[in-house]
């Protein structure tokens, strides 16, 4: 009876959850894939207002760009936890697959990489920028075997770079310029 217990709450699971990947998906506009690359990314960094930046959401600037540039060093390195196998293979392929279809990802923006150091918000946010921009140059001129991904799993050059840029722009959706400090 337990077992036909774990079946029935295993499957009722399955279908909750791709049924919010679902949604999740569909509610995803479409964007060009071809602007999903390091040197796109490296440019709208460049063009950023540094010191009129502010955060609408609960990381600050700095934590926001150190959190990126520490998801591009781990692709390089190793990520410190993981999700399981199964997950990787199941879910965290599909998600990936979803986001990469579109473009664009949506995920939890003040969720910290699974064993990561945690980032403070007290530091100069240049400091983290540069850290950022650094990071995806050394990823672009990187030619040794990529970390698996703690969720998406094995990724190849190219999809790790889409990866990466979704996951920065994802987070620059909480960015914006306070007008006031423009200069």
């Amino acid at each position: 009876m337990e077992r036909r217990q774990f079946l029935k709450s295993s499957v009722v699971t399955g279908i909750a959850i791709t049924g919010i990947g679902s949604a999740a998906f569909y509610s995803i506009d479409e964007i060009d894939k071809n602007t999903l690359t390091v040197s796109a990314a490296i440019k709208t960094l460049n063009n950023l207002p540094i010191q009129a930046l502010e955060s609408s959401g609960q990381w600050s600037v700095y934590q926001i760009f150190s959190h990126c540039a520490q998801s591009i060093e781990f692709s390089m390195s190793a990520f410190p936890q993981h999700k399981s196998r199964l997950f990787k293979r199941t879910l965290g392929h599909f998600a990936f697959r979803a986001f990469e279809s579109k473009g664009q990802m949506t995920h939890s923006l003040n969720e910290p990489i699974p064993g990561a150091p945690v980032i403070t918000e007290s530091f100069d946010p240049i400091m983290a920028l540069n850290r950022l921009i650094q990071s995806l140059i050394d990823f672009d001129n990187y030619h040794q075997d990529l970390a698996p991904h703690f969720a998406y799993g094995e990724l190849t050059k190219r999809e790790y770079e889409i990866a990466h840029v979704m996951h920065l722009n994802n987070h620059l959706q909480e960015i914006r310029v306070n007008q006031l400090n423009r200069t």
